[in-house]
Protein backbone atom coordinates (compact mmCIF):
# COMPACT_ATOMS: atom_id res chain seq x y z
CA UNK A 1 0.00 0.00 0.00
CA UNK A 2 2.73 2.25 0.57
CA UNK A 3 5.50 3.51 -1.94
CA UNK A 4 9.48 3.18 -0.93
CA UNK A 5 9.30 6.68 -0.97
CA UNK A 6 6.76 7.37 1.36
CA UNK A 7 8.23 5.46 4.16
CA UNK A 8 10.71 7.93 5.44
CA UNK A 9 7.58 10.10 5.94
CA UNK A 10 5.89 7.86 7.77
CA UNK A 11 8.64 7.31 9.99
CA UNK A 12 9.25 10.36 10.48
CA UNK A 13 5.50 10.62 11.49
CA UNK A 14 5.61 7.83 13.91
CA UNK A 15 8.95 9.42 15.60
CA UNK A 16 7.05 12.97 16.25
CA UNK A 17 3.84 10.72 17.49
CA UNK A 18 6.08 8.88 19.87
CA UNK A 19 7.86 12.08 20.96
CA UNK A 20 4.60 13.81 21.68
CA UNK A 21 3.28 10.62 23.73
CA UNK A 22 6.66 10.42 25.52
CA UNK A 23 6.29 14.00 26.44
CA UNK A 24 2.45 13.89 27.76
CA UNK A 25 3.26 10.98 29.47
CA UNK A 26 6.21 12.95 31.11
CA UNK A 27 4.03 15.80 32.11
CA UNK A 28 1.32 13.62 33.47
CA UNK A 29 4.01 12.12 35.94
CA UNK A 30 4.82 15.78 37.14
CA UNK A 31 1.65 16.76 37.46
CA UNK A 32 0.54 13.75 39.55
CA UNK A 33 3.98 14.09 41.45
CA UNK A 34 3.19 17.55 42.37
CA UNK A 35 -0.39 16.94 43.38
CA UNK A 36 0.53 14.20 45.81
CA UNK A 37 3.47 16.72 47.02
CA UNK A 38 1.20 19.11 47.30
CA UNK A 39 -1.73 16.74 49.50
CA UNK A 40 1.28 15.32 51.22
CA UNK A 41 2.54 19.26 52.49
CA UNK A 42 -1.60 19.72 52.90
CA UNK A 43 -1.62 17.05 55.19
CA UNK A 44 1.57 17.50 57.00
CA UNK A 45 0.26 20.85 59.02
CA UNK A 46 -3.59 19.38 59.54
CA UNK A 47 -5.34 19.13 62.56
CA UNK A 48 -5.31 15.06 63.35
CA UNK A 49 -7.77 13.32 65.06
CA UNK A 50 -7.14 12.90 68.73
CA UNK A 51 -6.49 9.43 69.70
CA UNK A 52 -5.89 8.13 73.65
CA UNK A 53 -4.70 4.41 74.52
CA UNK A 54 -6.31 3.67 71.15
CA UNK A 55 -9.84 5.24 71.47
CA UNK A 56 -10.80 8.28 69.40
CA UNK A 57 -11.55 10.66 72.26
CA UNK A 58 -14.14 13.10 70.19
CA UNK A 59 -17.15 11.40 71.73
CA UNK A 60 -15.64 12.00 75.13
CA UNK A 61 -14.76 15.81 75.13
CA UNK A 62 -18.61 16.78 75.03
CA UNK A 63 -18.09 15.93 78.80
CA UNK A 64 -14.26 15.82 79.58
CA UNK A 65 -12.41 18.92 78.79
CA UNK A 66 -8.97 16.78 77.50
CA UNK A 67 -8.18 13.60 76.65
CA UNK A 68 -5.84 13.51 80.11
CA UNK A 69 -8.73 14.44 82.07
CA UNK A 70 -10.23 11.14 81.34
CA UNK A 71 -7.48 8.82 83.53
CA UNK A 72 -7.11 11.90 85.93
CA UNK A 73 -8.81 11.37 89.51
CA UNK A 74 -9.44 15.13 90.20
CA UNK A 75 -12.71 17.35 88.46
CA UNK A 76 -11.64 20.06 86.29
CA UNK A 77 -12.04 22.79 89.42
CA UNK A 78 -9.39 21.58 91.57
CA UNK A 79 -6.92 21.99 88.54
CA UNK A 80 -3.38 22.73 90.41
CA UNK A 81 0.02 23.29 88.56
CA UNK A 82 2.67 21.10 89.87
CA UNK A 83 6.45 22.48 90.79
CA UNK A 84 8.74 21.45 88.30
CA UNK A 85 11.74 19.57 89.95
CA UNK A 86 15.34 21.12 89.72
CA UNK A 87 17.69 18.61 89.16
CA UNK A 88 21.16 18.38 88.20
CA UNK A 89 21.92 14.95 86.08
CA UNK A 90 23.62 13.15 88.85
CA UNK A 91 20.41 13.77 90.46
CA UNK A 92 18.25 12.10 87.80
CA UNK A 93 20.22 9.59 87.42
CA UNK A 94 19.93 8.88 91.29
CA UNK A 95 16.25 9.42 90.71
CA UNK A 96 16.65 7.11 88.04
CA UNK A 97 18.23 4.44 90.04
CA UNK A 98 15.19 4.64 93.08
CA UNK A 99 12.88 4.15 90.24
CA UNK A 100 14.49 0.55 88.78
CA UNK A 101 14.63 -0.35 92.73
CA UNK A 102 11.12 0.38 93.20
CA UNK A 103 11.74 2.99 95.68
CA UNK A 104 8.73 5.22 95.75
CA UNK A 105 9.07 8.55 94.41
CA UNK A 106 8.35 10.96 97.55
CA UNK A 107 11.06 8.90 99.50
CA UNK A 108 13.84 9.25 96.43
CA UNK A 109 12.98 12.99 96.27
CA UNK A 110 13.64 13.46 100.47
CA UNK A 111 16.92 11.06 99.79
CA UNK A 112 18.07 12.95 96.91
CA UNK A 113 17.86 16.17 98.15
CA UNK A 114 19.12 16.03 101.59
CA UNK A 115 22.50 14.39 100.03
Amino acid sequence: PFSNSSLPALLLLYRIEEAERRQQRELTMKLAAAVIALAASASAFSRSATFSRGIATAASTATVSSPTQLFSDKPDDEDEEEEGMDLNLEEMFDMFDAADKGEGFDEAVKKIKSE
